[in-house]
């Protein structure tokens, strides 16, 4: 049913999925950027995903393949997916795509790069706009990691909450002793704590989501570990640090958050963030889900329910 061809975008490995039964009118693009920290995965690593997307949303689907960390520098990744998507924008019609219905894809890290990607363009002008994103279990912030999903899923498998610091210091090519002073929150100054209260708090996630959760003691600021790891404050390493001004200018969004996620937090604190700057937002959770899960999706006796769940909530909104 679909026609696959590997390419380059401006120099981006991409493969583009497109369905053979021609249109009779111009079709709808999803740009897709795959999930594994920024180090792992690949095109293949999400065939399965794209395939599907591309066939039961009538779809043209572009899955890109990013340069991956430590072999090339952050922020290479963010990059590359910027160049795919604005070459993409700009081309659409040559893949029978309608510029104004191109929507953003990505999970976990992924997410955090869709998050990113609309977050820069949404003052060009000069290109069409994006027409909406989806989120699944995207990996959001940087600064706080005792927030009660942190806590609640601290030892999950695939991805724990120790696991997770240490990822982003070896995406960032940084020492990895480091990390019991970020997960204590040490590299933050009590300043930083202060302006981002307003939206990375426990006392913004909804009670049902608190259950058992003890708030940490105060850790002390280690000047010289927030010296080390600026970039954590960055909007394209941590996109809900993003300042209204951006936010209230996001496209339509779907957001797909699991129980069982460290990072279940960071999807519910953005969700927030964006209905507060009166953003639309579809918002699907996974009461059996975890991270990882949407990796499994298409291997047979393999795949768990909760993957397919993800994918098909996310075929719906596109749809």
């Amino acid at each position: 049913k679909l026609s696959i061809k590997d390419l380059h975008f401006d120099g981006v490995p991409v493969r583009i999925y497109l369905p053979r039964v021609p249109s009779a009118s111009k079709q709808r693009g999803v740009i897709f950027f795959h999930g594994g920290c920024g180090m792992f995965g690949s095109i293949r690593s999400h065939e399965r995903i794209c395939r599907y997307i591309a066939r039961n949303s009538d779809s043209v689907v572009v899955s890109v393949g990013y340069r991956l960390s430590p072999e090339y520098k952050y922020p290479a990744q963010t990059l590359d997916c910027l160049t795919a998507t604005v070459h993409f924008l700009k081309t659409a019609e040559n893949y029978g795509v309608d510029p104004d219905r191109i929507i953003v894809c990505g999970d976990s890290a992924g997410g955090a790069f869709t998050a990113t990607v609309c977050q820069e363009l949404v003052n060009r002008r000069d290109i069409p706009k994006i027409r909406a994103q989806v989120l699944i279990y995207p990996f959001l912030q940087a600064l706080n990691f005792n927030l009660p999903s942190h806590q609640k899923n601290a030892f999950v498998a695939f991805l724990s909450r120790e696991r997770t610091v240490r990822f982003i210091l070896k995406y960032l090519n940084k020492d990895t002793s480091m990390k019991e002073a970020i997960l204590a929150g040490s590299h933050v100054p009590e300043s930083m704590n202060l302006k981002y209260k307003k939206w990375i708090n426990p006392d913004l996630i909804p009670e049902i989501f608190k259950l058992g959760y003890k708030p940490p003691l105060p850790a002390s600021f280690l000047p010289q570990v927030h010296e080390e790891t600026k970039e954590l404050f960055e909007t394209r390493l941590s996109p809900l640090l993003a300042e209204d001004a951006v936010v209230c200018r996001l496209p339509d969004t779907c957001i797909i958050t699991c129980q069982h996620d460290v990072l279940r937090d960071d999807g519910l604190l953005y969700k927030k963030r964006l209905e507060d700057n009166n953003i639309k937002v579809t918002w699907h959770h996974i009461e059996e889900g975890f991270h990882c899960a949407l990796g499994f999706f298409g291997y047979g006796i393999f795949s768990f329910p909760s993957a397919s769940k993800m994918v098909n909530h996310a075929v719906n909104f596109i749809k």
